[in-house]
């Protein structure tokens, strides 16, 4: 009887051992998955001060070149991710919460990599109003009194920048629902976390106590 009893003692702590290092490892997954969100903001960082750039001096090559080097960033940034999912949804894991959340960041990094792209092809462009006015096809030389080919357009500015206006605001609106919403699961990783951490320090404490039993005594 006390055999039988030792062994599904040991039996217990085995599986809290292997729960323990589970929770160590998911863990560790989790830290890499904050690890790559940081490489993206640094990415996003770079987007921005070289659009900023680019705007303000021109230099059309250095900032595609800056756009495929983002997206190659961001590419590897989604297949690290995409490798996490998998990996939190074996059954070895079985963490398919903690795989739909990164999931649900995934999509969202989605959304505001698109909206981003979106943003800075309307500046490129400019309020309709602010953009210059090609007379190439003038039908008078004259600068006081002609009859420009491009006068639809120019009456037409009031309803094109309101169009113009709407785009930019509804693509502003949407970056920052993406970010609140990244940064709402950002949290609740770093929550997970932390209970991880805590199991597994548990889990460490229960195999110190079965080695050295009055080892933790307090006389």
């Amino acid at each position: 009887m006390a055999e039988v009893k030792s062994t599904a003692g040991d039996v217990m702590d085995a599986a809290a051992s292997s729960a323990g290092q589970s929770a160590a490892r998911v863990a560790d997954l989790l830290r890499g998955f904050l690890a790559v969100q940081q490489r993206r903001a640094e990415a996003y960082s770079k987007l921005r001060s070289g659009f900023s750039e680019y705007m303000a001096n021109g230099g059309e090559c250095a900032y595609q070149q800056l756009c495929g080097n983002v997206t190659a960033e961001f590419n590897d940034c989604s297949t690290q991710i995409l490798e996490m999912v998998f990996l939190l949804s074996k059954p070895i894991f079985c963490r398919g919460d903690l795989a739909n959340l990164l999931k649900d960041v995934q999509a969202c990094e989605r959304d505001k990599l698109q909206l981003t792209a979106r943003i800075q092809v309307l500046k490129k462009a400019g309020r309709p109003s602010e953009r210059l006015v090609n007379h190439e096809h003038c039908r008078s030389s004259s600068t006081s009194q002609h009859v420009c080919a491009n006068l639809t357009e120019i009456t037409e500015d009031a309803e094109a920048d309101a169009e113009y206006d709407a785009a930019l605001k509804e693509a502003i609106q949407g970056i920052q629902e993406a970010v609140t919403s990244i940064n709402e699961h950002m949290e609740e990783v770093r929550y997970e976390i932390d209970a991880l951490e805590a199991d597994t320090v548990d889990s460490r404490l229960s195999e110190v106590e079965e080695a050295f039993p009055d080892a933790l005594l307090i006389e």
